[in-house]
């Protein structure tokens, strides 16, 4: 009896040791295993950046590039995807928190890098103010807008709501919180302008014909997009890295560009 005693008493430090190591095994366990054994790779979403990623509300469908991505990836992969609603201001923290394996396009930022980890770059947009027609007579370039009794709209959480602030410090800032978007303070008066990418300025003037681009001389800000990531599972990046790269290299992005109406790097 005394022998079992020690036994076990000399075993139990070791169950110890194999349980610990087995628990920090499971709580290190990269993300790309955890998606491929559950067959499903979550993706947040804003759905509200137009041609990227487009809800539609009756159907709580989505389409655009993003989607189309994320699809492919999802695809090879060999599991689902499944959209998860987010928007501008919680889509940083929406993928530190594990709300979602990765986001769509996003642009690429030193705050955002700061907590959340990147993919490579696939696109690259450029900022341009946008303004009503009838209002092409005020403004012709960036000066003509940071003057005080000019209203300039941004959606807050966006790459925007910080330009807005640098470009146009003379100017009223006025910023908006989804659902609801900037474009939509311009079209309602409330607002002369608003700033966004070249990618989606496009897609606006196309929709809204009374809008139209500020001529200014220069876009400003280029700028990379990529996806948001896990910041700490360097597996999980350097998987969606290699298939980014892969897929540049077949044209998958470049056919992509062609479909939806944007440039690519």
């Amino acid at each position: 009896m005394n022998v079992w005693k020690t036994i076990i008493a000399a075993a139990a430090p070791v169950a110890l040791i194999v349980g610990i190591a087995g628990g920090a095994q499971a709580q290190s366990e990269s993300r790309l295993k955890q998606i491929l054994n559950k067959g499903e790779l979550r993706v947040g979403t804003t759905g509200d950046w137009d041609p990227m990623s487009i809800r539609d509300p009756a159907s709580n469908s989505y389409k655009g590039f993003d989607i189309d991505v994320t699809r492919a990836l999802a695809k090879d992969m060999g599991v689902k995807v499944v959209y998860v609603p987010t928007d501008w201001k919680t889509l940083v923290q929406g993928v530190v928190a594990g709300k979602y394996d990765m986001t769509g396009s996003a642009s690429v930022s030193p705050s955002r890098a700061k907590v959340a980890g990147y993919s490579d770059s696939y696109i690259e947009v450029a900022t341009v103010p946008l303004t009503l027609k009838k209002n092409l007579a005020r403004f012709k370039d960036w000066s003509d807008l940071n003057k005080a009794g000019v209203t300039v709209a941004a959606t807050l959480g966006t790459v925007q709501e910080k330009q807005v602030k640098l470009f146009f410090p003379a100017a009223k800032k006025q910023i908006i919180e989804a659902p609801a978007r900037d474009f939509q303070e311009v079209l309602a008066g409330r607002a002369d302008a608003h700033i966004t990418s070249n990618v989606e300025a496009g897609k606006l003037i196309a929709k809204y014909p009374q809008m139209a681009i500020v001529p200014v001389k220069q876009a400003r800000l280029r700028t990379p997009i990529a996806m948001l990531l896990p910041q700490d599972d360097q597996v999980w990046i350097n998987y969606v890295n290699q298939w980014i790269e892969l897929k540049k290299a077949r044209g998958f992005f470049t056919g992509l560009a062609k479909k939806w109406q944007i440039a690519v790097n």
